[in-house]
């Protein structure tokens, strides 16, 4: 819901204007004053000022200079008699968006506030697009061509279009937050906000704060007014993450904002109307949290309409070296270091494809980042990684690192599997030394890779 401040000097005026915007959906502010006005736009977020001209003490013009130096991007509609229709020209020269004649009709008033409006919101969103122009949110830039990836994209492409709320699931630094940006950007949500919510990072209170905003006075340090998240967030889409760290208080009210689509500010009574596609991540399993007595069922259901489950790195090792690639090339034009790095040398690919990567994919591009700061020649080495990183390197798998819940069988395959991605990559992909170098025959070594989908381009 877009707020409006109303300013004129006519007791009245601004209350009649009110009533009119207020019909229309829009909430409003009222002032009597140019100084009044300023202070409200101190202590409230405003959308659009519609001001009247000619006042005492401060003009229209004034004021609208006043708003222009204390760096409120919002735009200004002037309100005008006939005689003063020089000093709006005059206001437009300086920054107004328009003006209006007095007297107008309601539906012409309404005709101008709503295009003042959408000029503010395609100025923030090309704002909101340049800020990210470094870091487009498409599918090319979620890394992966192993075929649980491939399966992903498949995923990706059919859900990001629709307005289904989606549950993404996954280990810390396994790219929730960009699969999340991508179904966003891919959709009919692209042009409007992404709001992402870090769970885990706030308390309850500040929480319920900055998901539903707050009246001013509504607790101790709510000396303004707030929108929360949801409010900004209008017509495009909330992004969860670390949805699991919520408490069932919290989302007892999340479930009644997706069932009804409306909310209320924290001190606040009355209901605000919101659009807005709910995108989740966690690292926790919900289905064990609800077991414990932690998640809603009924929360989760609503969120689980399709649930996406982003594999760790240490199963995917097939898009190690693409990746790495990746990452070397992104690193290089960021920080202007390791510009004659092409790669790992033999040593340190070894290491990176023995590693567990806990981190996953995050802790990969640290790796790299750090490693070209430090590299000297044109391949990185061991000495150029993290001294934490060599150290946990080094030690040997546990049996511990084996989910709890994975079979025998399904064990041996994981070992197995991750053997033939290992020896064809100390191999350089060809066939025949990846064999000799298993202890099996060539053809047996064929039949293995066809059994785990791995990529067919080997060498013989």
């Amino acid at each position: 819901m877009e707020t409006i401040l109303i300013v004129d000097d006519e007791k009245n005026y601004p209350l009649i204007i009110s009533a009119l915007l207020e019909e229309e959906g829009f909430e409003t502010l009222t002032a009597n004053s140019g100084e009044e006005a300023l202070k409200i736009l101190k202590s409230h977020e405003v959308d659009l000022v519609l001001t009247d001209m000619k006042m005492p003490s401060m003009d229209g013009i004034t004021l609208l200079e006043k708003i222009k130096e204390n760096n409120f991007n919002i735009p200004v509609l002037m309100m005008t008699a006939y005689g003063t229709v020089e000093k709006a020209v005059e206001a437009m020269k300086k920054g107004a968006y328009n003006y209006i004649l007095k007297p107008f009709d309601n539906e012409s008033l309404i005709a101008y506030v709503n295009k003042a409006l959408e000029m503010q919101r395609i100025i923030n969103q090309n704002l909101r697009l340049l800020s990210d122009a470094k870091s487009k949110y498409s599918f090319d830039n979620i890394i992966g061509r192993s075929k649980v990836m491939q399966n992903l994209f498949n995923i990706i492409r059919k859900v990001a279009p629709t307005n289904a709320s989606v549950l993404i699931e996954g280990e810390s630094g396994t790219g929730k937050e960009l699969v999340a940006k991508a179904l966003h950007f891919n959709s009919s949500r692209a042009n409007q906000s992404f709001i992402p919510v870090n769970c885990s990072a706030l308390s309850e209170n500040l929480l319920e704060s900055e998901l539903f905003g707050h009246e001013k006075g509504s607790f101790t340090g709510a000396v303004t007014q707030k929108k929360g998240k949801f409010e900004i967030a209008d017509n495009g889409t909330i992004f969860f993450d670390e949805l699991a760290e919520i408490s069932l208080n919290t989302q007892v009210k999340l479930l009644r904002i997706i069932q009804e689509k409306t909310l209320e500010r924290v001190g606040g009574v009355k209901p605000i109307n919101i659009d807005v596609r709910i995108i989740a991540a966690t690292n926790k399993k919900l289905t064990d949290e609800m077991e414990a007595g932690r998640f809603r069922e009924d929360l989760f259901y609503r969120l689980n309409v399709v649930r996406l489950t982003l594999p760790p790195l240490r199963e995917r090792k097939d898009d190690l070296s693409l990746l790495i690639n990746y990452f070397i090339k992104k690193y290089k034009e960021i920080n202007n270091k390791g510009e004659n790095v092409i790669g790992l040398d033999g040593e340190t690919e070894r290491i990176f494809y023995h590693y567990g990567w806990p981190g996953n994919i995050r802790e990969l591009e640290n790796t790299i980042e750090h490693a070209l700061i430090f590299s000297a020649g044109s391949l990185i080495t061991k000495a150029d990684l993290p001294n934490s990183f060599k150290e946990i390197s080094g030690k040997a798998l546990r049996i511990d690192d084996i989910p709890s819940n994975q079979g025998l069988a399904q064990t041996l395959e994981t070992v197995e599997k991750k053997m033939i991605i290992r020896a064809l990559n100390l191999s350089g992909n060809v066939q025949s030394r990846a064999a000799k170098m298993l202890k099996i025959g060539k053809s047996g070594l064929n039949q293995k890779i066809k059994k785990y989908g791995l990529d067919k381009s080997s060498k013989s």
